[in-house]
C-alpha cells in the first residue's frame, strides 16, 4: 500500500524542473505523493506558482516573497502578491520570514516585507509558510506580535531545537520536517520529531533542495518525501502509512483542501 503523502513544500515552477516537470510529478504520485504545495519566493515566482497550480489537479499554491528578496517587497510588488493571494488555487502566503543565515537582504527589510505578509494573510484569511533560518528569536517574535495563531501558518523545514518547537506550538503553528531529518549529523531533529504532538506535524521537500540522505548532491524532488516520512515514522515508533495519513490530513485541515 503506498502512502497518502503531502508535501507542503516544493519549488515545482522552479527553473530546475523545467526539463522533466510531467516525469517529475509521475514519479511523485506513484510515491504516493498525492497532493502538493508549490511555493513563490518573489512575484515572479509566485505568479508561476499560481499558473502551475492551475494545470495540475493535485498541485495548490503560496505566494509571498522570501527574506531573500525582500528588498525587492516595495509598495508595487506587495500589491501584486495581494491580487494574486485571491487567486482559486492560492491557499497560504509565503514563503516569508527571515534569513539571517545568508542574509541576502538587509534584516530592517526582511521584517518589514515579513510583517506585510502576516498582515496580508489576515486580510486574506490564509495561513503563512514560515522561512526561518538563523533568526529564531526574532522571527518568532514578529510572529508572536502578529498573533499568527489567527491565521495559523507552518514553520517550514523546521531548524531549531525543542524549546523553539515548543515556541512555535505555543503560538499555534504546525512543525514541517524536510530532508534533514534523515542526515546523520541532524542535531536536535529527531528529538523534535518524537516530541512535536501527531495533530501538529507536516512533512516537506523543500525541492530542488535539501535531498534526504541517501540523495545527497542530486536535485530533490517530491518522490522523496517518502524517505522523509518514513523516517519521521521510525523515530516517533509509528507505521508509515499511520503517520502520512495524519501529516496529510493536518496540511489540508490548515491549507482548508
Amino acid at each position: 500500500m503506498t502512502p497518502d503523502l503531502f508535501d507542503t513544500h516544493a519549488h515545482l515552477h522552479f527553473p530546475e524542473f523545467a526539463g522533466d516537470l510531467a516525469g517529475v510529478l509521475a514519479r511523485a504520485r506513484a510515491a504516493g505523493v498525492r497532493r502538493m504545495l508549490t511555493i513563490g519566493t518573489d512575484v515572479e515566482t509566485s505568479r508561476a506558482a499560481v499558473a502551475l497550480a492551475g494545470r495540475e489537479p493535485d498541485v495548490w499554491a503560496a505566494v509571498g516573497i522570501h527574506p531573500h528578496d525582500a528588498a525587492s517587497a516595495d509598495a508595487a510588488s506587495l500589491a501584486e502578491l495581494e491580487r494574486l493571494a485571491g487567486a482559486d488555487r492560492v491557499v497560504a502566503i509565503g514563503e516569508t520570514g527571515l534569513d539571517f543565515f545568508r542574509d541576502l537582504s538587509p534584516r530592517d527589510a526582511q521584517a518589514r516585507a515579513f510583517r506585510a505578509q502576516l498582515a496580508l494573510a489576515r486580510r486574506a484569511g490564509k495561513p503563512v509558510v514560515v522561512h526561518c533560518r538563523d533568526a529564531h528569536a526574532e522571527t518568532l517574535a514578529i510572529l508572536a506580535e502578529a498573533s499568527v495563531g489567527d491565521t495559523g501558518g507552518i514553520m517550514h523545514c523546521f531548524s531549531g531545537d525543542l524549546a523553539v518547537a515548543r515556541r512555535c506550538l505555543d503560538l499555534g503553528l504546525l512543525i514541517s520536517l524536510a530532508g534533514p531529518v534523515t542526515y546523520p549529523k541532524a542535531r536536535a531533529l529527531p528529538d523534535v520529531a518524537r516530541a512535536v504532538p501527531a495533530d501538529r506535524l507536516v512533512v516537506e521537500t523543500d525541492c530542488p533542495f535539501l535531498p534526504p540522505q541517501p540523495h545527497r548532491g542530486q536535485r530533490n524532488e517530491p518522490a522523496w518525501l517518502a524517505l522523509t516520512a518514513a523516517r519521521v515514522a521510525a523515530l516517533r515508533g509509528e507505521p508509515l502509512e499511520a503517520l502520512a495519513a495524519r501529516t496529510t490530513a493536518n496540511a489540508r485541515a490548515l491549507l482548508r483542501i
